[in-house]
């Protein structure tokens, strides 16, 4: 490309343009390079000045008589070649975007003044939420501010080593998921493992108002910190790393929940990962499973969820490591109460991102990212069998291949990815067909129309994991009422006993749960200590 006029490369813009170019940088398109040449040129037409009438044309240039060699027109790349200033701005800040107007000394001074107003300038674990406050940190900041500041090993915090460790990380982390990164991680790490939020949430369950009944029941705290502990891990780290960075946090809604800890009284209604119903629910379904109440479920004890409604071909993927952590699974065949809370929620909840990509590991049987028409005939291959033995005619694989190819409509024929998935909305469909022969049947016998209008919903109404939750806990709650009334029953008199309120039998819920969990727990606590 040629330019004769030497105007045009003085535009500064133009020239990074031009250079941009000849780098062969994909970034700049032709289309913006043209406009950008067409508005200079409008510009440079705008500025030229007009002539005035009578005004004497310039003189002709004069030529010497000898003839000269014509100079060669020089070439733009004469110009490009030239180095170029380019200013960049950063744009990249691992640890938050700096605030100048942010006056630190000024925080400092306040957390200063707190301390002053604690005994001997020592501050506890409790006393440690005061200071939390002053430093604009949600309450439940308190547990990991005090770890980090030393107190663990103290059983106190002094103003001097707090104000030290405050000071650090407000110059070093500028936002609130770099610093509650800071705060739980270990030392010279950048990112949290699971045993990191264990300080935490103990002083969760500790101090929250909505798990004071947990108190009279320490055998299961463990349990129900195990069970946050996973939900968080499978909302939050969309890697699959088995460690949360910043910026996981940050995508994430989980320093938002943790906030609201503190201002919802019933820990019930705050659904993301810290719900006592929810907890209750997977344990339940856990001990259940649990035959020999080990903390182990085999194959066969897992096969049996749901009177069987997974088939055997995809609980044998699930053993086979593709979607479990640690080579317990792999070696002796055991799943851990861990694991199963990814299990249970990736089953009862299809449409989850997380559980598209749980199950989409299983079915990739070869691993190569895609699923391809024989894996798909493969795991169907059991469904036919088993609805052949319930007398159901099953449909073929080629003409049930056309309807999930026409419902996930994939980008490349004969295969469909992850991508195909997560973008059809209708994953949770696809999924059942191929494993899971109950809620198959269910979707058979629903109205097309139904399902489509499920699908277009994009309303706020909650998810099939809440509800699925919600559904069991009530008819858990229900069977231990119904179980306690009977016992209370056999010794007394039916004659004089008047019905109980369901008033009194919502009081009675958390009491009722509490103790069918601590008899359980008990039971698993003597097997630990074997």
């Amino acid at each position: 490309m040629m330019i004769k006029e030497t105007s045009l490369r003085r535009d500064p813009d133009l020239r990074g343009e031009l250079a941009f170019l000849a780098r062969g940088c994909d970034f700049v398109l032709p289309s913006r390079f043209k406009k950008r040449l067409k508005s200079f040129q409008q510009t440079q037409i705008q500025n030229k000045p007009e002539k005035k009438p009578g005004t004497p044309l310039p003189p002709p240039a004069t030529f010497p008589s000898s003839p000269q060699p014509l100079s060669p027109v020089p070439h733009v790349n004469n110009v490009v070649n030239a180095p170029l200033s380019i200013n960049i701005p950063r744009f990249y800040f691992p640890e938050g975007l700096p605030d100048a107007c942010s006056n630190h000394e000024q925080t400092l001074s306040r957390i200063e003044t707190a301390f002053m107003d604690i005994e001997d300038q020592k501050a506890d674990i409790y006393e440690m939420g005061k200071i939390a406050k002053v430093c604009g940190c949600p309450l439940y900041w308190k547990a990991p501010m005090f770890r980090a500041a030393g107190g663990e090993m103290t059983g106190f915090v002094s103003a001097q080593s707090f104000v030290a460790m405050w000071r650090k990380l407000l110059n070093n982390h500028h936002d609130d998921a770099s610093k509650f990164i800071c705060l739980l991680a270990k030392p010279s790490c950048s990112s949290l493992e699971q045993e990191d939020f264990i300080p935490l949430l103990q002083d969760v369950v500790d101090t929250h108002p909505g798990l004071t009944f947990l108190k009279d029941a320490p055998e299961f705290h463990s349990r129900y910190i195990t069970t946050v502990i996973q939900r968080i891990f499978y909302t939050v780290n969309r890697s699959w790393s088995g460690k949360i960075t910043s910026t996981e946090i940050r995508k994430s809604n989980f320093l938002q929940t943790l906030a609201l800890l503190e201002e919802e009284e019933d820990i019930n209604q705050i659904t993301d990962y810290f719900s006592y119903e929810h907890f209750y629910v997977i344990y339940c379904k856990f001990w259940e499973l649990d035959s020999d109440h080990d903390l182990y479920i085999s194959q066969a004890d897992l096969s049996r969820y749901n009177d069987q409604a997974s088939s055997n071909r995809i609980i044998e993927r699930i053993f086979s490591g593709a979607v479990t952590r640690g080579k317990t699974v792999q070696k002796e065949g055991r799943m851990s109460y861990a694991d199963f809370v990814w299990f249970l929620i990736s089953e009862e909840d299809k449409r989850n991102p997380t559980s598209i990509e749980y199950w989409f590991r299983c079915m990739d049987v070869d691993g190569d990212g895609v699923l391809s028409m024989y894996e798909l005939e493969y795991f169907y291959e059991e469904q036919c069998e088993r609805m052949e033995a319930m007398g159901i005619e099953p449909l073929p694989f080629h003409d049930l291949l056309c309807q999930m190819l026409d419902l996930v409509k994939p980008a490349s024929d004969g295969k469909i990815t992850l991508r195909d998935l997560k973008r059809c909305r209708m994953a949770h469909i696809f999924y059942d067909t191929f494993f899971n022969l109950e809620k198959y049947l269910d979707h058979e016998q629903r109205d097309p129309f139904a399902v489509q209008k499920d699908v277009e919903n994009d309303g706020p109404e909650p998810c099939d994991w809440d509800r699925f939750a919600a559904e069991e806990y009530e008819t858990l709650v229900a069977e231990e009422s119904a179980q306690a009334q009977f016992q209370e029953s056999s010794f007394e008199d039916y004659e004089t006993e008047e019905p109980a309120s369901p008033s009194e039998i919502g009081n009675k819920g958390n009491k009722i749960v509490t103790s069918s969990l601590s008899e359980k727990c008990g039971k698993l606590q003597s097997v630990d200590e074997e």
